[in-house]
């Protein structure tokens, strides 16, 4: 048999396994995740934890995914291919978030990158409070990295949103407390001519990374944020290397105004 077209073609190029939700829309979740990491000639292996129905203005249903099909999904892409890195995104419930956590302590070398959806753009809340607590007590520890915006930061801290350096600097000093050993703060919600993301890792200083702020509007700018810092330490990039990478690719989209 010629392996050049075979199955070992088709496990060549670095995989990630995205754990996240379905977006009707396409605008965001599973959809645009799939579609950062072709991008970059990643491979996706899929675990779907929750089935939403959205329009690019609201989202009208949500139905969370059992936690036994959650494990099953996660642990046979595990086992199918190798898998270079762990993107997360929705997770709806703490049961949901349980059943993550517990396949990645079975998996601890993995690179995991957290996208903490806890709201839709429209408002609409994507993740239950005891699930909140549940991330914090269980899912940080195990992430590699977490991406949160602002209104998310001072969601997953307690507190209101950060309004200046220094509120940013200690809602993310209280995250690495918990257990998280990176926390990359998205500036979007800044004001400024730049937009700058801010990594915060424990025992280094802050690590800021601008680009212009354009007026362009995008949505599911978190999950291709996210994966594609997933896809770029999937390829064997270090942390800082993958975020600056993905900054790149998030500049050229918001400059083409691609949604």
């Amino acid at each position: 048999m010629d392996r050049t077209n075979g199955p070992m073609a088709m496990n060549s190029r670095p995989k990630v396994l995205v754990v996240a939700g379905s977006d009707s829309s396409g605008g965001a979740g599973i959809a645009r995740d799939v579609a950062t990491l072709a991008h970059f000639g990643v491979g996706a292996a899929i675990a779907i934890t929750a089935v939403t129905a959205q329009t690019h203005a609201a989202v009208h249903a949500v139905e969370p995914i059992s936690t036994h099909l959650i494990d099953a999904q996660m642990r046979a892409a595990l086992a199918a291919d190798p898998i270079a890195a762990i993107k997360i995104g929705m997770m709806a419930t703490a049961e949901v978030v349980q059943a993550i956590a517990d396949v990645l302590g079975d998996n601890i070398a993995i690179p995991v990158v957290l996208d903490p959806v806890v709201a839709s753009s429209s408002g609409t809340k994507l993740l239950s409070d005891p699930g909140l607590e549940r991330l914090r007590q269980r899912l940080l520890p195990a992430t590699s990295l977490m991406t949160p915006n602002l209104p998310e930061l001072g969601i997953l801290t307690d507190r209101e949103i950060a309004r200046s350096d220094v509120e940013v600097a200690g809602q993310a000093a209280q995250l690495l407390d918990m257990g998280c050993p990176a926390v990359l703060v998205k500036g979007g919600h800044m004001d400024g001519a730049q937009a700058i993301d801010t990594l915060y890792m424990t025992g280094l200083p802050p690590q800021h990374f601008a680009s212009l702020r354009l007026k362009a509007t995008l949505r599911g700018t978190g999950c291709m944020l996210s994966s594609a810092i997933a896809a770029h330490l999937a390829l064997g990039h270090d942390m800082r290397a993958a975020i600056t990478a993905a900054k790149i690719f998030m500049d050229g989209r918001f400059a083409a105004g691609d949604d």
